[in-house]
Formats: structure tokens, C-alpha cells, sequence
């Protein structure tokens, strides 16, 4: 028998009349629980990533509160354990805590005390299993999805339409703005094709100087202009037999369009000053952040080169429509970078989240690796435009230090997050944060918060 998901608290305590007035305290705060007379077997009714805590008292006949400790943590170290001391056990409390004991309270304590640190344990649980979640999704990924982290219906959708893809030899146009990701398809369009032992050439069409693309991709003869002493090979030619991937093809020339178009249709290659038709074997990817239909019916993309391409366009959902990935993306890239430079992985906190998710990301994954990388260094991790209009940046730092003080800065982390939403009042912060107001009130001199971080004006009711 296990013990439903749904408890929040099991209460451990042989003192019947302490265990029921604890059990009531706890119940009319809304918790969910189930309050035992001994440990014994309590361990073995828990699954690893059962979403609760554990209150025991620690002196008890039979298993008391530091073997319960020691036998809950040898299946899940990260489970918290509240242990309750009586007076005079303060030494055997710090030892529990040496222990990985996540608190204890000593006899007598307010009920306020046993709830606040339930509360506490119960967010950091919640943070614990978020990222377990986290990083087991990232493991249990196939070669494609390895490289194209997220589970949101976009990213499924993709992944489906490139494994669709790959196995043709259709051309294919990937539509997607500026750092979504086009050359991470393009190279997972290659690598899962019968093309995957030739070579993958990648071409910015946009940093090649006009001057000089034209003898970039098909190549030139000896003495072909001023300077052309050698036979260049051009990187169509160089690509044969693999697949040739060309970025920002809408700032291509007209004249190189025309060029291309012929290339597409008859897939053969003449190098500038040559006479000789060079045939192809090459599968040509094409990336855009455009709509070239728009750009062709205005008369700066060739209408025919458009739909030539357009026979199997792939659309790469920007970050800001994948919902969650963005956490799953960035812990991926976090753990990369922390093995990179040899550092220990950071866990992402509850303010690091909402912030995340805040976020409307207009850089893509190449703003979201590069945060990423910071945050791995310790960083603190700032974002730009992630608020709504009319509101201010946020930033939350990375902290070390002890249990205490993580959890401490769990809670400013949350509370400063929330402050940038539109509050206009008090009530509506606190029913935000599932506080009562006066405890918001306290919380916030605390961490020394208010409205006005926010940029918001002053909150329209008190606090009294």
C-alpha cells in the first residue's frame, strides 16, 4: 500500500493528544494530511517523488524520528523531515540536522512556527521535484529530440514533420526568426538522411559580400575577373553528394536567384568563366526569417525561386509559443555549460521560473543559451523586455549558502516576481501569493520588498 499523492504532511507522533491538537492545526490551514502513531513502515508506503513532507517527533518507542530520518533518506535524500524535540534534546535535534534533517521544532512551539516551516518545506518539495522532472525529461529523449529539447505541441510537431522529411530528397525551406533554431533542423534534416556520410555545408547568404557570393557558391575559373589566378571550387560543388544548407536566402541578389532557380531545376553547376556543366548530387536546404511570398509580390524575392522552394517549407515555433520548453531549454543548457566550465550544476528557483516563462524571448535560444550560461556562472540572471508594457525588468540572483538561507531567498525570489505582475492592491498580491495579507505585509518588510520595486503606484488598500 502506498500513500496517495494527494497528502501533503505525514504526521508522526506516539502522543495521541499532541498528535490530534497538531493534526488540527494542520487541517484548518487547508493542508491535507495523515497523522500516525509510529514510524515503522512508513518508508516503505512512500514513492520517491511522493509531492509531501514528513513531521515526526523524534524520541518514540520502536523507530524513532532519526532512524525514520535515515531510512527515508536512503530512498530520497531530498525528502524534507520536520522533527520535533522536547526540551533538554536540543543536541540530538543538531544532530538530526547534521543528518539532513530539514528542520526541527522544540516543545513548546507556536502552531504559527509548525506552520511556516511546513509551508517552507512544502516549495522547496515542490521546487525539488519540478527540476527532477526536468532532468529526467532531458535523459529520456531519442537522437532527435536530444537535439530539439521540448515537449510542448509545436516542437512534437516539428520533430515529426523532420523525421517525415529526412528520409526524402525533398528540398526544404525552414521558416523561423532570428536565433528560433534553423541551422540545428538543417543539421538534424542531414544527419538522419541517406546523405548523413557526405558533407554538410552551411552558407550565410547574408554575410557573404556581393562581390564575392557569386564565386562563393558556384565556384570560378582562372583568370574568370581581376584577382582569379586559381580554380576555386564553389560550395555547391564542394557539397555533392551531401547537403548544402543556405541561411538568409532572402538577401540574395536577383541576379543570384536566377542562378540558383537553374541550379534547383537542373541541378547542375557552370563556375564562373567555365563552359563546362558540372552535374549535382546535393539536397539544398533553404532558411528564411522573411515571408518571401510578401517579399515576392513586392519585388525583392523572384516569384518563381519562391515557389520552387516552397514545396516543403518547415515553420520553427519561436520560444514564445512553447510554453514550458523554455524551462526545460534552459536547465538543458545550464547543465551543459556547468559541465563545460567545470562548475556545479544551479537549480532553477521559483522566482528564476516565473521569470522564465515572463519572458518573451525575442532573441529565441540564442538569447535563452546565452542566459543560460550566465546563470551556470553564478551570474545573476537579468532579462530584458520580460515584463508586461509599462512595467520593469527583473532579475533574481543565484545563491549559495545553507539550507536556511536558499529557502529564504526562495520566498524573495517568488514575492519579487509576483510584485512585477499589475497589482493594484494588496488583496490581490496576497491572493496571488495564497497569504493572508498581514502575513504578506511581514514578508515583505522582511526581504525589504514593496510596490514600488515594481514601478507599480502605491497599493490601494492597507494592510490593517
Amino acid at each position: 500500500m502506498t500513500i496517495d499523492n494527494r497528502i501533503q504532511v505525514v504526521l508522526i507522533d506516539d502522543d495521541p493528544h499532541l498528535r490530534q491538537a497538531l493534526s488540527q492545526t494542520l487541517d484548518l490551514a487547508g493542508l491535507k494530511i495523515l497523522p500516525l502513531a509510529e514510524a515503522k513502515g512508513l518508508a516503505g508506503q512512500l514513492e520517491r517523488d511522493w509531492p509531501g513532507v514528513v513531521v515526526s517527533d523524534i524520541r518514540m518507542p520502536g523507530m524513532d524520528g532519526l532512524e525514520l530520518l535515515t531510512e527515508l533518506h536512503a530512498q530520497d535524500p531530498e525528502l524534507p523531515v520536520l522533527l520535533i524535540t522536547g526540551h533538554g534534546d536540543v543536541p540530538l535535534a543538531v544532530q538530526a540536522m547534521r543528518a539532513g534533517a530539514y528542520d526541527f521544532l522544540e516543545k513548546p512551539f507556536a502552531s504559527d512556527s509548525l506552520l511556516d516551516s511546513v509551508r517552507r518545506a512544502l516549495d522547496l518539495r515542490r521546487l525539488v521535484l519540478d527540476n527532477r522532472s526536468l532532468r529526467l525529461a532531458l535523459s529520456d529523449r531519442n537522437e532527435l529530440s536530444a537535439r530539439l529539447v521540448g515537449q510542448s505541441a509545436p516542437m512534437l510537431r516539428l520533430r515529426e514533420q523532420i523525421g517525415a522529411l529526412a528520409a526524402t530528397k525533398a528540398d526544404v525551406l525552414i521558416l523561423g526568426e532570428t536565433g528560433a533554431g534553423k541551422e540545428v533542423v538543417a543539421r538534424a534534416l542531414h544527419d538522419l538522411s541517406s546523405r548523413r556520410n557526405g558533407p554538410f555545408v552551411a552558407i550565410n547568404a547574408g554575410a557573404l559580400a556581393e562581390s564575392v557570393v557569386e564565386s562563393e557558391l558556384f565556384g570560378h575559373e582562372p583568370g574568370a575577373f581581376t584577382g582569379a589566378q586559381k580554380r576555386r571550387i564553389g560550395k555547391f560543388e564542394f557539397a555533392n553528394g551531401g547537403t548544402l544548407f543556405l541561411d538568409e536566402i532572402e538577401s540574395m541578389s536577383l541576379d543570384v536567384q536566377v542562378k540558383l532557380l537553374r541550379l534547383l531545376q537542373e541541378r547542375v553547376v557552370e563556375r564562373l568563366g567555365g563552359n563546362q556543366l558540372i552535374p549535382l548530387d546535393i539536397r539544398i536546404i533553404a532558411a528564411t526569417k522573411e515571408d518571401l511570398r510578401q517579399s515576392a509580390d513586392q519585388g525583392r524575392f523572384r516569384a518563381d525561386l519562391y515557389y520552387r522552394l516552397n514545396v516543403a517549407p518547415l515553420r520553427i515555433p519561436p520560444l514564445r509559443e512553447r510554453g514550458e520548453d523554455v524551462l526545460m531549454l534552459f536547465q538543458h543548457f545550464a547543465d551543459e555549460a556547468s559541465t563545460r566550465h567545470g562548475l556545479p550544476p544551479h537549480e532553477l528557483q521559483p522566482g528564476h521560473r516565473a521569470l522564465l516563462l515572463r519572458h518573451t524571448w525575442p532573441g529565441n535560444v540564442r538569447e535563452l543559451q546565452n542566459a543560460a550560461e550566465r546563470f551556470a556562472l553564478g551570474l545573476e540572471l537579468a532579462l530584458d523586455n520580460n515584463t508586461p508594457e509599462g512595467g520593469v525588468g527583473t532579475t533574481v540572483e543565484v545563491v549559495s549558502g545553507g539550507l536556511s538561507e536558499q529557502v529564504e531567498n526562495f520566498e524573495k525570489s517568488l514575492i519579487a516576481a509576483e510584485l512585477t505582475r499589475s497589482h493594484s492592491s494588496v488583496r490581490s498580491l496576497a491572493e496571488a501569493l495564497g497569504v493572508p495579507r498581514k502575513t504578506l505585509h511581514d514578508k515583505l518588510r522582511k526581504h525589504g520588498l514593496n510596490f514600488a520595486d515594481a514601478g507599480t503606484s502605491s497599493p490601494t488598500d492597507d494592510l490593517d
